[in-house]
């Protein structure tokens, strides 16, 4: 992979090719050619960062379903594919050579090592969609959020909390998945990235995943009184 071509990239649902554009994306239509999105996007990144548990795949799932032509970054990664898993669709599965490659080119806007496993952000499918307007979101640690920060100090930078502390064990311990040992690691994670929520423009607190995808809407479609800085309970 070089520049910013990556092979295999799932187009989001809502979004189109322009025709003889060098397929350039375009924000979707809906009927009568109105706008899909409701509301201006601008050129603001949105970022939602938070400790494990705290159940950000759940939104960003629940805000794809509901919203499709919001545009989730796919990463990049040097983890092996699991069995189901489609290059450019979940990631785009690369080596440790080509990792360093993008890397050290500045083609990732932000990476982070997790597990024994690098993944990080294509710089190049991000601000394509940026320059054409598209509602675009990343879903990213507190390591890459900061990364984006750097880079991007526009970009409007996302918490998303728990009700309490306690709730936040119990969603980790609830899951049943994991030996005691990888709990213990992600809580004692947990605590440094809600140490870290100040870092952030705003918080969204989960008690409600329909209210928080709605908070999330609003702020990818730039609306002003949503991105009032402090905590909000969703």
């Amino acid at each position: 992979m070089t520049g910013t071509s990556w092979p295999g990239e799932s187009r989001a649902p809502g979004t189109t090719a322009a025709s003889g554009s060098g397929g350039a994306i375009l924000p979707a239509v809906g009927p009568e050619g109105a706008p899909a999105f409701p509301g201006p996007t601008g050129n603001r990144l949105t970022v939602l960062s938070g400790p494990s548990g705290v159940g950000k795949s759940t939104v960003v799932a629940e805000l794809r379903r509901a919203h499709p032509e919001v545009w989730l970054s796919v990463s990049v990664t040097t983890r092996r594919p699991r069995p189901g898993e489609t290059h450019g669709v979940e990631y785009f599965f690369v080596d440790d050579k080509e990792f360093d490659r993008l890397a050290a080119s500045g083609e990732l806007l932000e990476w982070a090592e997790f597990a024994g496993n690098r993944y990080g952000t294509p710089r190049g499918p991000v601000l394509d969609r940026l320059a054409a307007g598209v509602p675009t979101l990343l879903e990213i640690d507190l390591q890459g959020a900061r990364q984006v920060r750097a880079a991007m100090p526009e970009a409007l930078l996302v918490f998303l909390a728990p009700p309490t502390w306690e709730e936040l064990e119990k969603r980790l311990r609830g899951r049943g998945t994991e030996p005691e040992e990888v709990i213990a690691r992600r809580l004692a994670a947990g605590r440094i990235e809600m140490a870290a929520e100040c870092e952030f423009d705003l918080t969204l607190v989960n008690t409600s995943v329909k209210e928080v995808c709605r908070r999330l809407i609003a702020l990818l479609a730039d609306a002003p009184e949503a991105s009032s800085p402090g905590r909000s309970p969703s």
